[in-house]
């Protein structure tokens, strides 16, 4: 008897609550065979699709299945399993090597990637059983007193351009990286790849300027998710100070230089003050906690828009933006609370690009 397999799994804050479902069916007319669905803590997501996947050929075993079709829309646990990709995370391997075991009691296994949007019943099974377990269990109030799964921001600064080398103001013009930037988005992506909150399904959103795109779509590549682009997310408008240097800036305009170095509200000639930045940047991380509660959200952009996110994290005001240092490539965390309340996890690290020349 051939059967289709149809496995789906989710975790809410990626670790977070997490659970997954299966179905079997009867391939030759799609008759429902089984179903299977559990909550199993706090996981990631991915944990969770090999859980699903599992349980699916458990079930196709126990009905004497001989060869299976096994239809997911986990791109990594597809490639992984059809031997196309590694598996690197070591808490992945075991269940590998487990749902591999499975494979070897048929006498066909394969897998296809299907989008979402086919894959809605074993979804669904998959969410129950998040809400049942929710339902069992309640969320301890952290030492700061958050209630609730966070959104999990990890911020991403683009590498360096060639206006970065020559330390240039860099705003709306455009630079590509240059070929140590590549290096350095390489680095930061595969540090990101390789982190146990990060998966496929992680939302990759990027500033719309080049540089930051070309950053993101590294990150893109080392974990296998999809760039979003954000216009709220763009660095700030220099106006006609852009390509200038700090002391080309000052030499030019050196009142106003002076007061838009300590004063938040002062807009650059002919661009934008950081207070605007800020509100804009408010607006992205209101739409980012609305679209993706609960999630970890990977956000590639520049030195203002990740100073702006940061300030909210920590409620603090507009001195932190001159007082602050933010390296090329570097990565930081703020999680963001469905009570309101924020966290600052990680500023500027650098640790998984020092060395490189």
């Amino acid at each position: 008897m051939k059967v289709v397999v149809e496995a789906d799994g989710g975790s809410r804050g990626n670790p977070g609550p997490a659970g997954y479902g299966a179905v079997v069916r009867d391939a030759s007319n799609g008759e429902l065979l089984a179903e299977r669905s559990e909550g199993i803590g706090v996981a990631t997501n991915n944990v969770a699709e090999y859980g699903g996947l599992i349980a699916g050929l458990q079930a196709a075993a126990s009905l004497a299945a001989d060869e299976v079709e096994v239809r997911m829309d986990s791109k990594l646990v597809v490639e992984q399993m059809s031997g196309r990709w590694k598996i690197k995370h070591p808490a992945l391997q075991p269940l590998a090597a487990q749902a591999r075991e499975l494979v070897g009691k048929f006498s066909r296994v394969t897998f296809e990637w299907i989008p979402r949007e086919r894959n809605k019943e074993a979804d669904r099974l998959a969410n129950e059983a998040m809400d049942a377990q929710a339902a069992h269990t309640s969320t301890p109030a952290k030492w700061t007193g958050a209630q609730g799964t966070p959104t999990r921001i990890l911020l991403l600064r683009h590498g360096q351009t060639p206006l970065s080398v020559e330390r240039r103001y860099s705003g709306r013009g455009e630079a590509p990286l240059t070929p140590l930037g590549e290096k350095q988005a390489l680095g930061a992506a595969t540090r990101l790849a390789s982190m146990s909150i990060v998966d496929s399904s992680t939302p990759i959103i990027s500033s719309p300027l080049g540089r930051a795109k070309q950053t993101a779509q590294a990150v893109a590549d080392a974990t296998g998710g999809t760039v979003t682009v954000h216009n709220g997310l763009t660095e700030t408008d220099f106006g006609t100070w852009e390509g200038l240097t700090f002391a080309e800036a000052a030499e030019r305009d050196p009142e106003l230089h002076g007061r838009w170095i300590q004063d938040s509200s002062v807009q650059a000639p002919s661009g934008e003050s950081f207070d605007e930045v800020h509100r804009r940047v408010r607006k992205v991380r209101d739409s980012l906690v609305e679209q993706h509660g609960g999630e970890t959200v990977i956000v590639v952009s520049h030195v203002t828009p990740i100073k702006s996110l940061l300030r909210l994290g920590l409620d603090a005001g507009p001195s932190l933006l001159f007082r602050l240092h933010l390296d090329l490539a570097s990565l930081s965390i703020v999680e963001f609370y469905p009570d309101g309340n924020a966290s600052v996890r990680l500023v500027n690290d650098i640790s998984h690009y020092q060395g490189l020349s």
